[in-house]
């Protein structure tokens, strides 16, 4: 994977992990020369199964030392769209407290357009999403002026999720510290609001932003801690909450996993899974698309994506054959499966299955696709190989990779 910056991520993530370079050479099995190549910049690339032992020595996702997609089609981090962004999420000292929504405003309206900012994030419109923010916020922030209790708790529960999506989009941007805030507000706001779940729903949130933050020990501590409070109030009884608890236990079996738990991550997605299985046959709940994703097939993908980030490719092959989607499963994750799929082949030398996930990856999320560095990443790892496959050239030249 040629990538200009990939020696300084290297370097900076082996730093927080408190790691030396012996020491990762020693936690990755890959050689001590490679890596200081690679930090040193004398070395700009190197092959997918080395990237997957380096991450797994500093106990990260692979795209967390390839990089993300970016958020935004211009690459511009910090453009006019994200600094309004940050204004909306930290409004600027002294500036006047919201007032209260006036008689043309409509709350319903504005859950909507919320849900709709989800439902873009989970299908990569990183742009959109953006640009919606500000007035998103604002508009919770005014709805929870409302002078009247109820409309002041719901908007409190808006406010709560715009918040969390803005959380959501600078964790997408490489900027974790800012999005804590955001999700640390986003809990003040769910503590005031009238949804049960809410807290529940952002402390998930923040245990996924600890984990791109290498804290895999303080995600782990939070999301069970969290699962177990909507189990101890008995919100595990309704759909809703059943799914708050298995988005929270898979996150908690995730970080484990990354922390070299394996025998502990097992146990909690198998635990997922039966639980999973009872979610169609509960009282169903608001039916809202900003309720947590859980589901029998969205634990499956879950266990496919660990069981091949940790060098098991013969299983998550085999824990992908047959996985029926719900029609609930966001795109996001649909595109995540085919992508994983296609490590999995690649990492047991079937190119030609490889091929075949990228191409239907290609069908369903072709911009995502190109952004996307892991898949740059396996494209050019089979472009390398003596025999190209059929249908790997059009791959390569729609991702750049075949000069």
């Amino acid at each position: 994977m040629a990538n200009e910056h990939l020696g300084r991520t290297l370097r900076r993530l082996r730093r927080l992990a408190s790691l030396t370079q012996e020491e990762l050479a020693e936690h990755s099995d890959v050689s001590v020369d490679v890596i200081r190549q690679l930090e040193q910049r004398r070395k700009h690339s190197a092959r997918l199964p080395t990237l997957h032992a380096l991450a797994n020595g500093l106990g990260v996702e692979l795209t967390t030392l390839l990089g993300d997609p970016p958020a935004v089609s211009t690459g511009e981090n910090d453009g006019p769209q994200f600094v309004a962004v940050r204004r909306a999420v930290m409004p600027a000292l002294w500036v006047a407290e919201p007032e209260p929504p006036g008689p043309d405003f409509s709350l319903p309206d504005l859950r909507e357009q919320i849900a709709a900012g989800w439902t873009q994030y989970h299908s990569a419109e990183f742009d959109t999403v953006m640009k919606a923010l500000p007035d998103l916020i604002s508009d919770a922030r005014a709805a929870a002026a409302s002078p009247d209790g109820t409309d002041q708790a719901a908007g409190f529960a808006a406010l709560g999720k715009s918040l969390q999506l803005a959380g959501h989009v600078a964790v997408r941007m490489g900027k974790t510290d800012l999005a804590l805030i955001s999700l640390e507000r986003a809990i003040d706001a769910a503590a005031r609001s009238s949804d049960p779940l809410l807290r529940a729903m952002i402390v998930n949130s923040v245990a996924w932003t600890y984990q791109r933050q290498g804290r895999l020990g303080d995600a782990l501590s939070i999301a069970l801690h969290a699962a177990d409070d909507i189990e101890h109030n008995g919100h595990t009884g309704t759909a809703d909450g059943l799914k708050v608890w298995g988005a929270l236990t898979m996150s908690a079996a995730t970080s484990a996993a990354r922390s070299n738990d394996y025998e502990r991550a097992a146990a909690l997605m198998e635990r997922a899974e039966n639980e999973a299985a009872r979610v169609a046959k509960l009282p169903q709940g608001s039916g809202s698309r900003m309720v947590s994703v859980f589901s029998p097939s969205s634990v499956r993908i879950e266990r496919v994506r660990l069981a091949v980030q940790y060098g098991h490719p013969e299983e998550a092959l085999a824990l992908a054959k047959g996985i029926r989607l719900s029609k609930d499963t966001p795109p996001s994750w649909r595109t995540w499966l085919l992508l994983d799929v296609a490590r999995a082949h690649t990492d047991l030398s079937d190119a030609a299955g490889a091929v075949k996930s990228l191409e239907s990856l290609r069908r369903v999320a072709p911009t995502w696709m190109q952004h996307h560095t892991l898949a740059v990443a396996i494209v050019r790892d089979l472009w390398a190989l003596p025999n190209h496959p059929a249908g790997l050239r059009p791959l390569a030249e729609f991702l750049g990779v075949s000069e």
